[in-house]
């Protein structure tokens, strides 16, 4: 068996199919968790995935499939899990996309979108399962935020301000969750190094490169680290914060 510092405990992560997520599923099997590993989509290649990571660590990965904005899937994926009395004890809401444009050119229906997915989603499956993991003995809560939603500059009308929009319930919830025995906390990734970031235009890349004190992009690996951190009892008394793991973008 897996041993590590988040053994015992049953984390569910969303968005865990690639990039962060991915690197975030691989950490905590690696750590000791097991792991509800959620995907948009149901494929054979992320269940052959799940598979392999819970060989590999000795730990269960359970697979579970929905869309973020479809509410009846996800309401049926929760009951579910509950009915099964998996518990959970670690919420990882990773699941997101990125956006980027002036707020001039950029259609109020796009950014409703942004907001749909990068928030309101993660508001609903917190409060699907805030009350279940209270009821699992108490764990800990991890929004993905990103470092342009405290450092918000132009082209960010969307997803900077639903990061930063993150940011604000994951404070909201800390203080009125902490007496529950829940943490709640959240973690602001910088330029890492993704399958998105293959896309990026170069002098846009560049110039993130260049704004950074540590002149590099992290790795997923240097994220997934801080959430495994952040998640576990190693971090008992840590709540209602934000960490960057940006290399300090200036």
């Amino acid at each position: 068996m897996a041993e590590g510092i988040l053994k015992g405990k049953t984390a569910f992560i969303t968005g865990s199919n690639r990039g962060l997520g991915k690197a975030y599923l691989e950490e905590f099997a690696k750590e000791g968790a097991n792991v509800i590993a959620h995907s948009r989509i149901d494929r054979p290649e992320f269940r052959e995935l799940c598979s392999t990571l819970a060989a590999k660590y000795g730990t269960a990965i359970t697979p579970v499939f929905f869309d973020m904005t479809d509410s009846a899937s996800m309401k049926a994926s929760v009951r579910e899990l509950i009915a099964k009395k998996i518990p959970v004890n670690i919420l990882v809401n990773n699941a997101g996309v990125p956006h980027g444009g002036l707020f001039i050119m950029t259609p109020m229906a796009k950014i409703r979108e942004v907001f749909e997915i990068n928030l309101f989603s993660v508001m609903e499956l917190t409060q699907l399962l805030l009350r279940y993991i209270v009821r699992s003995g108490g764990g800990s809560v991890i929004n993905a935020t990103s470092a342009f939603g405290l450092d918000l500059a132009a082209g960010n009308c969307a997803y900077g301000l639903s990061k930063a929009a993150v940011i604000a319930f994951t404070k909201v919830l800390s203080a009125e969750c902490g007496a529950n025995g829940v943490r709640v906390n959240a973690v602001a990734p910088g330029l890492i190094t993704t399958d998105i970031t293959a896309f990026m235009d170069e002098k846009v890349h560049q110039g993130m490169v260049d704004g950074c004190a540590m002149k590099r992009g992290g790795t997923v690996a240097e994220v997934a680290r801080v959430v495994a951190f952040l998640a576990s009892d190693q971090a008992s008394f840590v709540n209602g914060e934000v960490i960057r793991v940006d290399g300090r973008l200036n």
